[in-house]
């Protein structure tokens, strides 16, 4: 019979056990080995069958067994010592309050998912994982950090194969009160709640849950509540599920709930109130809608609103490509705001100016998530320094008249949690050189360039090292193949070739993240007879383990899926290729340490990131992938292979297809594979050890979650914070009062007349031009702009390249044209073809970027005909 309601009944723990219910409600155990041994000694095989997570034990393990750890004086002073030192973790100096400076009081981060642990199964891929590493690498540096996102009850989808290789999804029903998270109560005990409004005097109404990583409090929000409707009810459904209006309904309840959530919290927990706001990706954006129509409600009108929340907005941009930004119909958007529905008090017009495509290209009847981030945030960053070129050109649109490298959109390169993807060996090894402190400090805090100390470590043990690894990794795939095939509806008397796959012995590849086609799941099946010698090589043989799931609504992924699954169901190679179904967090840190090899061949420039690979390279794995994402930035020969690229703007897709993954294929039978089994004098494969030593050496330290968070409270979360400061309420007023004056007014700025002292079209080196510059400004007078001369070396068509700008000062006051004149040197310090021209720019003490206005004067080709190239 089946049950008509479920709930969990959870163990009275004795008292001096009471300390193992607050360690397993914090998710530090997840990174912190001595908490989860801990746990695995309470019970072994119940931890097994829990999959490592400590609520799920304390539910089921027995009262008799938890009365005889509470008169285990051993167990009982493990546990105290783990208590104590996650009580000093939590509330001792880090490196965040050692630094000096005004930093932010704190910061609330929002992400749609969050991959935390397997035991918490809110994530799908990257985005969630970079968002959960965010979070722990904060904890570690005592970052004040608070995390928004949502609770779905669906989380992302369990994926199966059917006989014939086809992705089935299911979706298992999580019960938060069976998860490590909390509700988040009022002082009278009842349930936390924000709500928003909808159309038709209806609300959607949210518990707040709370989970624990480390020091960072994580709120997420869960709409399956009694007072909501069965439709209001699923909108926390699933992740990435749904069509148009429940995926606006999530976002609008992430964004807006989300900051109504974090106000809650700080009341109820005296936390102090964020100063800045992080929307990692576009999903978060509506909070700047919220955060300005709490600032109306104070009296503030909306233009001054508008500035006082971009100077404390941060805005992180992870996708390369228009198609993976989400995109609403703006009569969507204009029926969820406005008198009858959210936010009543805001002209629904002026909501929707902030994401509609408004620039040459734009679709104007689309509401673009990506485009209100960034306007609604004066700091923007894509997440290597590729990604940032390419953001740059993605959003130029935005800021009309400046080149892209102008775009206001920096970079900050992801990085990976090392604690949570470093194997125990790899940690135990380096502890063993310099001491568990020291390697845990470099690991989490980083700082330094390089990890010299892996210099000391024999060759002889970094090769036992990764033999160990890839033997758990054989046995791993062979027990996760077993259950796929029983699965996929094999009986047991058919699977005993499982027994053969894989061979510790063998150079092993691994391939595993999401499918779409960009990420090219199948390049290394263009040529399935040389793939088959390279598997079958009789002295120099591959194996390669492949994990991904494709989106449950992209059929063409999941027909690559099933391509490379009936490659590998082939007797002839099963035992070299194997596809593990049900790609996670609980197989990627066992998949990781146990390759050779990481392997990654997107179509380049579309991997924003990419961090797999970091993953891999900080367990001694080498990568071999296309120049994309970090690898473009931080490639070098000593510790991996790049994969040549064919994309030409004139290549076709099959083609370039084709001669990319022929440069694979030449690349591992000729250089990868031949090094892995060449033998020096001692028998050991010494080249290959050493790249493992170069990639943990020089690679390590910079593929840290901790470098990539320090760079955040340094490059943007102070700089934020501080501009959030200055703009007091009289001080968005005036910036709001400037910049319309000063956009009401552009259209009279002008450059008049340009002169130059240079007569020939030659100069020299070390030599100095004098330029005069005539410009009209209408009603606007020079402390309202910046007049600049913009120099470097021209190309054939003239465009100056690595510009140097150098603003002119004017002379005087207003001739009787009421025209002003500029003057300035000009400094000749380089050689080739050169050349200059000048732009006026609106310039105020309060704005981040000259660019911020997208508003720029340059001359007329009239004006410009005495200036121009130099030194042909």
């Amino acid at each position: 019979m089946k049950a008509i309601r479920r709930f969990t009944v959870r163990p009275v723990l004795p008292e001096s056990l009471s300390p193992l219910s607050d360690l397993a409600r914090n998710l530090r155990w997840s990174w912190h080995p001595e908490t989860r041994d801990l746990f695995q000694s309470v019970d072994p095989e119940r931890w097994a069958a829990s999959d490592g997570d400590p609520v799920r034990l304390l539910g089921s393990v027995s009262p008799a067994r938890l009365a005889e750890l509470a008169e285990d004086r051993r167990f009982l002073r493990r546990l105290t010592a783990v208590s104590d030192d996650l009580n000093d973790y939590v509330s001792g100096d880090r490196w965040y309050q050692e630094q000096g400076g005004e930093l932010p009081a704190a910061i609330a981060y929002f992400s749609p998912e969050f991959g935390i642990t397997a035991a918490l199964p809110q994530y799908s891929g990257g985005l969630g994982i970079l968002a959960g590493d965010h979070l722990k690498a904060a904890s570690d540096l005592g970052v004040p950090l608070i995390g928004v996102g949502l609770l779905y009850r669906h989380g992302y989808f369990r994926q199966s194969l059917s006989r014939d290789g086809w992705q089935q999804e299911h979706y298992p029903v999580l019960d938060p009160n069976e998860l490590p998270v909390a509700l988040l109560e009022e002082p009278d005990g009842t349930p936390a709640q924000v709500a928003l409004a909808l159309p038709g005097g209806r609300q959607l109404h949210a518990r707040i849950w709370h989970a624990q990583v480390g020091r960072v409090p994580l709120l997420m929000l869960d709409s399956d509540v009694e007072e909501n409707d069965l439709g209001e009810r699923g909108v926390t459904d699933r992740l990435y599920g749904g069509g148009s209006e429940h995926r606006l309904l999530q976002e609008m309840l992430l964004g807006i709930g989300g900051v109504r959530a974090v106000r809650t919290y700080c009341r109820l927990t005296g936390h102090p109130e964020p100063e800045v706001f992080h929307t990692n990706e576009g999903h978060a954006g509506f909070l700047g809608l919220e955060r300005i129509a709490e600032l109306c409600d104070q009296g503030l009108d909306f233009d001054s609103a508008l500035e006082a929340v971009r100077a404390g907005t941060v805005f992180t941009t992870h996708t390369p490509v228009p198609a993976g930004i989400d995109r609403f119909d703006r009569e969507l958007v204009a029926h969820h705001f406005g008198t009858d529905a959210e936010l009543p008090r805001i002209d629904v017009e002026r909501i929707l100016r902030l994401g509609m495509e408004t620039y040459p290209g734009g679709e104007p009847n689309l509401f673009n998530m990506a485009v209100m981030g960034l306007r609604l945030g004066q700091r923007a960053n894509g997440v290597s320094l590729l990604h940032g070129h390419v953001s740059r050109e993605m959003f130029s649109g935005l800021w009309p008249g400046f080149d892209p490298d102008e775009v206001p959109i920096t970079s900050v390169t992801n990085g990976v949690h090392a604690p949570t993807w470093v194997a125990p060996e790899v940690f135990r090894l380096g502890a063993r050189e310099i001491g568990a402190q020291r390697t845990e400090d470099a690991m989490t805090v980083g700082g330094s360039d390089r990890w010299d100390a892996v210099g000391d470590i024999p060759d002889q043990d970094i090769w036992e090292l990764r033999r160990n690894l890839r033997e758990q990794l054989v046995d791993e795939v062979r027990r996760r193949l077993h259950a796929s095939w029983r699965q996929r509806g094999a009986g047991t008397a058919e699977l005993g070739w499982i027994d053969g796959v894989l061979d510790p012995d063998v150079l092993t590849i691994g391939f595993a993240r999401r499918v779409p086609s960009y990420k090219r799941l199948t390049l290394m099946l263009r040529d399935r007879d040389r793939l088959m010698d390279l598997l079958l090589h009789p002295e120099h043989p591959i194996q390669i383990v492949v994990a991904g799931k494709a989106h449950p609504a992209d059929d063409g992924g999941k027909r690559l899926v099933q391509e490379l699954v009936r490659f590998a169901d082939d007797p002839r190679v099963r035992h070299r290729i194997v596809f593990l179904p049900d790609y996670g967090m609980g197989m990627a840190q066992k998949l990781y340490p146990g390759c050779d090899i990481w392997l990654n061949n997107p179509l380049r420039p579309l991997e924003a990131c990419g961090t797999s690979g970091m993953k891999a390279a900080l367990n001694g794995c080498l990568n071999l992938s296309v120049l994309d994402g970090w690898w473009d930035e931080w490639f070098q020969p000593d510790f991996g292979w790049a994969i040549p690229t064919a994309d030409g703007a004139g290549t076709d897709p099959d083609h370039r297809d084709d001669i990319e993954a022929g440069a694979l294929y030449d690349l591992l039978e000729q250089r990868v594979a031949p090094r892995f089994y060449e033998r020096g004098q001692h028998g050991l494969p010494d080249r290959w050890i050493e790249m493992v030593r170069q990639t943990l050496t020089l690679l390590g330290p910079k593929v840290l979650a901790g470098r990539m968070v320090r760079e955040y409270v340094e490059r943007l979360y102070t700089p934020a914070a501080h501009a959030h400061r200055a703009m007091d309420i009289d001080s968005a007023r005036e910036l709001a009062g400037w910049k319309a004056r000063v956009r009401a007014a552009w259209h009279d700025v002008t450059v008049d007349h340009l002169e130059t002292s240079a007569h020939t079209p030659t100069a020299e080196l070390g030599s100095t031009l004098a330029l005069r510059v005539r410009v009209a400004l209408g009603e606007l007078g020079p402390d309202d702009v910046e007049v600049q001369v913009v120099s470097g070396r021209v190309d054939a068509e003239d465009r100056i390249a690595d510009a140097v700008t150098v603003p002119l000062k004017p002379t005087g006051g207003p001739d009787t044209e009421g025209r002003w004149v500029y003057e300035g040197p000009l400094s000749l310090d380089r050689t080739g073809p050169y050349g200059y021209t000048v732009r006026i720019l609106p310039a105020h003490r309060l704005l981040a970027s000259g660019a911020e206005l997208g508003l720029v004067a340059v001359p007329s080709e009239e004006t410009g005909e005495g200036g121009g190239v130099l030194m042909r």
